[in-house]
């Protein structure tokens, strides 16, 4: 538990610089730790084995639509949330190629890859020197998808198998000693055996140029992951999906699990599920806006699946809208507003559990689960799906309620003659005991509040561990 707590320690320091005006958590000039996939395959690590939690937040216009005093306004609101990596795009999706920064840059001379602007990475280096004083690693999309692949957005088609591998390796040379993480891609789907050549040069580049010193994935279009084209190329270091803005369980977040499944065995992330304040499946008319429960169910849909990690967005952020730009999909207010939505905040809550219990043991536990006579109660179905996961030592399990309904669980699936249950709020991140009971035979437990929008999560602990409480450090 002791590479449990100084994580949680490292991650509390972010907050108590700005509540107290400490300035950053790290040196300007010390270097983020290096990335790696665990040795069971399942998760992330540090260079020295450290569990890695990825919270990550989209962010995809961060580097083309804000200044330096808003990038710094927004990456200190997000250290203090408690997320790990922002995902940003250094050829933007919103005409990036041709609408220049507020700097009044472009970042490509005559929008070709193997000439970039100095001016405009600058102000690009900036941001990720400012992030990683903070702690934050950068997801770092070279391109979004319709640089490559011209599906949709502004702007021409520019890279070719040769083009894409030189910009790799003059990304990957000016960011080797930088923390961030590569993610190819771009929410496009890959049509053909040149687009499949343009991101695997891309890869290929990217690894000359670094050094081999980041993790690389791919971001894809809705309702797929990047295991659709990728699961078996060694670039691929882990499956990033886009399980999409859905608010239901069946047929989107359930392939979390999916991919979890497939060989050979990669880390897997949802890197982008519904976000706040996002019309609901597109389609506001009929289903409205996503609210912070909508959010929070696929956080620990995807968690308890197997993801070793999650992404966080938010409909205005991720487009930095203000007054003044054009809106996408009409957000509902201004970036800086959107920032302290309450399932911004929400996220970190899921973070302190899984880091409060044995983290790179972590395995789905649906097993836990007791199937109702009524199996669409639960384990349920849509948006009422409950889900679970345990220790693979048996140690611990935890199940997900996303209603107050009542549920049974198997008390045999923990270890040790006695089971101490506690109740984890997810929406403040506080634990309360419920009391301890023997590891035979099925027992019922009704969640605290009976409200469809208030989500549960039931901890079990096998009591002679003498775990803190649910999201405590030890």
């Amino acid at each position: 538990m002791n590479e449990l707590l100084t994580a949680r320690c490292v991650a509390v320091s972010v907050c108590l610089a700005f509540a107290l005006g400490g300035g950053e958590a790290r040196g300007a000039g010390a270097a983020m730790p290096r990335l790696k996939v665990s040795e069971n395959h399942r998760f992330l690590v540090t260079e020295d084995g450290r569990p890695f939690f990825y919270l990550g937040d989209t962010a995809w216009e961060l580097f083309h639509r804000l200044n330096r005093e808003d990038a710094a306004r927004y990456l200190e609101n997000r250290a203090r949330k408690g997320f790990t990596v922002i995902q940003a795009v250094v050829l933007a999706e919103l005409d990036g190629l041709n609408d220049p920064n507020l700097y009044g840059q472009r970042p490509l001379k005559g929008n070709d890859p193997t000439q970039p602007n100095e001016a405009y990475f600058q102000h690009v280096d900036g941001i990720v020197a400012k992030a990683n004083a903070l702690g934050l690693y950068i997801g770092m999309l070279p391109t979004w998808g319709d640089k490559w692949n011209k599906k949709w957005g502004a702007g021409p088609e520019i890279f070719t198998p040769q083009n894409a591998a030189a910009y790799g390796r003059w990304l990957g040379q000016r960011y080797r000693d930088k923390g961030i993480v590569w993610i190819l891609g771009g929410d496009r789907p890959i049509e053909n055996d040149t687009q499949k050549e343009i991101l695997r040069a891309m890869a290929r580049g990217l690894r000359q140029g670094d050094g081999g010193a980041h993790l690389i994935t791919l971001h894809p279009p809705g309702g797929n992951g990047s295991s659709t084209w990728f699961q078996n190329e060694e670039w691929l270091d882990f499956n990033l999906r886009q399980n999409g803005h859905v608010a239901e369980y069946t047929g989107r977040y359930d392939q979390t699990k999916a991919d979890y499944d497939r060989t050979p065995v990669k880390p897997v992330i949802d890197g982008e599920p519904i976000y706040e304040d996002h019309p609901v499946s597109f389609d506001a008319k009929k289903l409205g806006h996503s609210i912070a429960a909508d959010v929070r169910r696929p956080l620990y849909w995807d968690l308890f699946s197997g993801a070793c990690g999650h992404t966080y967005g938010n409909h205005a952020v991720w487009q930095m809208w203000a007054p003044g730009r054009s809106p996408i999909n009409n957000p509902l207010m201004p970036w800086y507003e959107a920032i302290d939505q309450p399932g911004a905040g929400q996220m970190q809550f899921a973070r302190w559990l899984l880091e409060s219990r044995p983290y790179l043991t972590r395995v789905p536990g649906d097993s836990v689960i007791v199937t109702d006579r009524v199996p669409t109660s639960v384990p349920g179905a849509g948006r009422y799906r409950f889900v679970a996961t345990r220790d693979a030592a048996d140690s611990y399990a935890m199940v997900y309620a996303p209603v107050g309904r009542k549920f049974k669980v198997h008390m045999d699936k923990i270890t040790g003659p006695q089971v101490k249950a506690w109740w984890f709020n997810p929406r403040n991140g506080e634990a309360s005991v419920i009391g301890e009971f023997p590891n035979t035979g099925e027992r019922e437990f009704t969640p605290p509040n009976y409200g469809e929008m208030l989500d549960w999560v039931l901890v079990l602990d096998d009591a002679t561990k003498n775990f803190p409480p649910p999201g405590k450090p030890e």
